[in-house]
């Protein structure tokens, strides 16, 4: 069922500047001009969602994603829409990631929270949503564990890594052939880390033969030594687990130190803003994905007309914050439409098999994404799913 049926009617953005402190830069390929201010819908007794997002610091390239696919759920939910979203910038970091949570909870009273951005400030968030009993819907944490085991108020529709990255190597292998691997991963953040124990497991499970391990931290620029070592080795194959804007310098430095190889990226990846930072040397880059941009079905035709209205060039960030918003609207519709904080977390419960641009979506026992991922490389300075 699609939400074409449910919520036809054209909708009305009210783009209020007290719907949040949004400071964050514009999503790629959006128009320039400063920041778009943040999406308010509804009123009149609409649910209403707090969305904290990286906005600003190292993963702002994905919050910027996530504004613009939530302000293209909206416009496509339609009026009177059933819920009205409050961003707030969490600025990449736990602590100011916990003020806007208790902002959220204590002040505004939101019916539901979406976000944070990483899964490195969800670990030190959703604990307080738990305590309150406000669902928290992650949009963008592919942590393996720890996230949903928070408690029975944490979702995700953020595929984790351990649902993506296995049969993105395994494909990868089929066709390259490589036997051995050199990896370098960001040892200081919980989602690089976790993508880490995901692709030395996968590797394993491959029979490929890591030759050397390096690590790095997000405020590290220069990682000529770490790469010299890991490509004096010679192996087939370079795996790194990197936030965008750590990951387009490795790669650009990779190559400038002469790494014509393959180069296997985790999650974090999966920006334009990796693409336009790394160059020309992003070509070829291969790495899973939980969005498949070409699929043809109805709901991503739809994600793909709104993106291309707002001026953006859509990316998995911005189809998983534009699914979760849809998810929220489906709760509410299938818990009787009122929305308070319970009556949501019951409805989550029910959605099953939901039209989304992720494809078909359910959530498993455990309360994380239930769908099909896909695979793709950077081919002609964008991403292409890989058949």
């Amino acid at each position: 069922m699609r939400y074409t049926s449910r919520w036809s009617s054209s909708l009305l953005l009210v783009l209020a500047a007290v719907a949040c402190k949004d400071k964050g830069a514009a999503p790629e390929g959006a128009p320039s001009g400063g920041a778009a201010p943040a999406a308010a819908a509804g009123g009149g007794g609409a649910a209403i969602i707090g969305a904290a997002l990286s906005l600003t610091g190292p993963a702002a390239s994905y919050g910027a994603q996530q504004r613009a696919g939530i302000q293209a759920a909206l416009a496509d939910l339609g009026s009177p829409a059933p819920l009205e979203v409050r961003i707030e910038d969490d600025a990449s970091t736990k602590e100011q990631g916990i003020t806007v949570f208790q902002k959220f909870i204590n002040r505004d009273k939101v019916s539901a929270i979406l976000g944070p951005t990483l899964s490195n400030t969800a670990s030190a968030t959703d604990p307080l949503a738990q305590q309150a009993q406000v669902p928290v819907m992650g949009v963008s944490n592919t942590a393996a564990t720890g996230i949903t085991d928070i408690g029975n108020y944490i979702w995700r529709d953020s595929l984790t890594e351990a649902q993506v990255i296995p049969g993105a190597f395994k494909k990868a292998q089929e066709k390259l052939q490589f036997k051995t691997a050199s990896v370098l991963y960001g040892n200081d953040d919980v989602f690089t880390k976790a993508g880490y124990d995901v692709m030395q497991k996968a590797l394993a499970d491959l029979s490929v033969k890591v030759l050397v391990t390096q690590t790095f931290a997000k405020p590290d620029r220069d990682y000529h030594a770490q790469l010299t070592s890991l490509t004096a080795a010679k192996p087939d194959v370079l795996v790194v687990s990197a936030l965008a804007d750590n990951a387009a310098a490795i790669v650009a430095q990779a190559r400038q130190l002469g790494w014509t190889g393959p180069i296997l990226g985790g999650n974090g990846f999966n920006s334009p803003a990796f693409i336009k930072n790394a160059g020309a040397a992003a070509e070829g880059v291969m790495v899973g994905t939980s969005w498949n941009s070409l699929s043809q079905s109805a709901a991503n035709q739809k994600f793909l007309a709104g993106m291309k209205k707002a001026g953006v060039n859509p990316d998995q960030f911005s189809a998983q914050a534009y699914t979760g918003i849809l998810i929220y609207a489906e709760a509410i519709r299938l818990s009787g439409g009122k929305g308070s904080r319970e009556e949501i977390e019951a409805g989550l419960a029910k959605v099953k098999d939901f039209e989304t641009p992720l494809g078909k979506f359910s959530f498993t026992a455990g309360r994380d994404a239930q769908h099909d991922p896909s695979v793709q490389q950077v081919k002609d300075g964008k991403f292409q799913i890989v058949p």
